[in-house]
C-alpha cells in the first residue's frame, strides 16, 4: 500500500555505489508488532513534517507500506514474504518498527534474516546523550559513540544444530574422528564464522564515517586474546584494512606512542583496538576517549544495548542496518506486546532511527530540524511514561501526544 499520491520515483544506487534520491522517493516502512502500529503512526507524522518544514513541499516522501511480522502472517500466511524482500530491495531506503521473535524454538528472527537476505553488513547505531534524559551516570553527556557491528557472521550467521539431533551427531563425531577435537555427548553446537571480506568492509565502512563526520578514532573491538582465528582475525584484518586502503588518514595508537610522543597529528583517524570485556570497562570510566567502535557480530549486540543503557535505554537508541545496495532503519527496542493499542509507548527510537535515515539520503536538514524538535521537547520534560516516572516534574503525555509535542517545537 503506497500512501502520499503516485508520484513517488525510486531511489537508485549506480554502479560505484553512489545513492541518487529524487525529490519524491518511494520508502518502504514495516509497521513492526506490539506497540509497532502506534509508534510508527507517531513516528510518520513527525518525519513528514520534518521534511515539509525544512524543504517547503519541494520535497516529500511517498511511503509504501510492506508486510513483516504478525501483519503479514495473518494477510499472507509468511512471516516474511517474498514480495517484501524484492520490495525493500527495490526501496533502496526503508524503516520498520520491531518485529517478534520467539525465544528458543520457532521461527528464526526475523531481524537476523532481513540483514542476511538484504547482505545489510552493518548495523549502525550511533550512541548519545540528550540532555534531560535520565541515565544512571554521573556524566551521561561523555558519551558520544557510534558502534558499526558486523551483522552477518560471528555467531549469528545461524549456524547451529540442537543437542541430540542427527546433524549435531554427525558434526561431533567429524570433530572428533577428522580433526582431533570430542566434545561431550549431548552437545548443542554452533559455528562461528568471521571472514577477512566481512570483516574489512565493515571496518571500511566505519572509518569512512569517521572520515566523513570527524571524528577523531575508529577502535576495533574484539576477544582475540581467547578466539584467535575469528577474533583475532577480525582486529588483524581491520588494521590490514586500514594501512592499505587508509594510510594517508590513519595512525595507529601505537605509533601515536612511538612517533608522535602521545599526541595524535592533527587530521589523522587513529586506529585503537580493545579487548571487548576490557572495552565494557572504558566504556564506563573513559567514555571521552572513544568515537566509532567496529566490532564483530556477537560483542556489538552487548556493546550497543549497554552504551544505550549509559544514555537513557533503548526507548531513545536508533539504529540502521546498512548493505552496498540498501538501508534499513529500525527501532531497536522490542515489540512490548502488553502496551500494544494503548498509544503509551515512546516513538523516539523509530524517530530518531528515522533522522538518521534522512540523513543517510542527504536530507539533512529534515534530520537536523527532528533531532532538534525530539531534543527541545524532552529538555522541557515532556515525555512518555517510561522517562516520567524517572523525572521530577514530568509532564506525561500518550505516544501521539508525545509526537504533537516534538511538531510543535520544530521550527520555533
Amino acid at each position: 500500500m503506497q500512501t502520499g499520491g503516485n508520484e513517488g520515483q525510486w531511489i537508485t544506487v549506480d554502479e560505484d555505489g553512489r545513492m541518487h534520491v529524487p525529490d519524491r522517493p518511494i520508502i518502504g516502512f514495516i509497521e513492526g508488532d506490539g506497540t509497532g502500529p502506534d509508534i510508527w503512526a507517531a513516528s510518520q507524522r513527525v518525519l513528514d513534517a520534518a521534511v515539509r518544514a525544512a524543504y517547503g513541499g519541494t520535497k516529500e516522501i511517498q511511503w509504501m507500506e510492506l508486510l513483516a511480522g504478525e501483519k503479514a502472517l495473518a494477510q499472507t500466511g509468511k512471516w516474511l514474504p517474498d514480495q517484501t524482500v524484492q520490495d525493500l530491495r527495490r526501496c533502496v531506503v526503508a524503516i520498520k518498527g520491531p518485529l517478534t521473535t520467539p525465544v528458543g524454538g520457532g521461527m528464526r528472527s526475523l531481524n537476523v534474516t532481513l540483514r542476511q537476505v538484504l547482505d545489510l553488513y552493518a548495523c549502525v547505531r550511533p550512541v548519545r546523550w540528550i540532555r534531560g534524559v535520565p541515565s544512571p551516570m554521573k556524566h551521561p553527556e561523555k558519551v558520544n559513540m557510534v558502534v558499526f557491528r558486523e551483522n552477518t557472521e560471528d555467531l549469528y550467521a545461524g549456524i547451529e544444530w540442537p543437542a541430540g539431533s542427527k546433524e549435531a551427531e554427525k558434526m561431533r563425531a567429524f570433530l572428533c574422528e577428522e580433526m582431533g577435537v570430542c566434545l561431550r555427548e549431548h552437545s548443542g553446537i554452533g559455528v562461528k564464522p568471521m571472514s577477512r571480506f566481512g570483516t574489512e568492509r565493515l571496518v571500511r565502512r566505519a572509518i569512512q564515517h569517521a572520515l566523513r563526520h570527524g571524528m577523531p578514532s575508529v577502535t576495533l573491538v574484539h576477544k582475540g586474546n581467547i578466539m584467535k582465528y575469528t577474533e583475532g582475525a577480525f582486529r588483524q584484518w581491520g588494521y590490514e584494512l586500514a594501512a592499505r586502503e587508509f594510510a594517508e588518514n590513519t595512525v595507529t595508537e601505537d605509533e601515536v606512542t612511538a612517533r608522535f610522543g602521545g599526541q595524535a597529528p592533527a587530521g589523522k583517524i587513529v586506529i585503537k583496538d580493545r579487548i571487548a570485556d576490557a572495552m565494557f570497562q572504558q566504556a564506563l570510566l573513559r567514555p571521552e576517549e572513544y568515537h566509532v567502535l567496529a566490532t564483530p557480530n556477537l560483542n556489538g549486540d552487548y556493546l550497543s544495548d549497554a552504551l544505550a543503557a549509559q544514555v537513557g535505554g533503548l526507548g531513545m537508541a536508533p539504529g540502521a542496518n546498512i548493505g552496498d545496495r540498501c538501508a534499513l532503519f529500525e527501532a531497536t527496542h522490542g515489540t512490548a506486546p502488553k502496551y500494544a493499542g494503548l498509544d503509551k509507548v515512546n516513538p523516539a527510537s523509530v524517530i530518531l532511527s528515522g533522522a538518521m535515515m534522512l540523513e543517510h539520503m542527504g536530507w539533512v536538514e529534515a534530520a537536523r530540524l527532528v533531532e532538534k524538535g525530539l531534543e527541545r521537547t524532552v529538555s522541557e520534560k515532556i515525555v512518555t511514561y517510561d522517562l516520567a516516572r524517572q523525572m521530577d516534574g514530568a509532564r506525561e503525555v500518550k505516544c501521539s501526544q508525545f509526537a504533537d509535542a516534538i511538531l510543535e517545537r520544530l521550527s520555533d
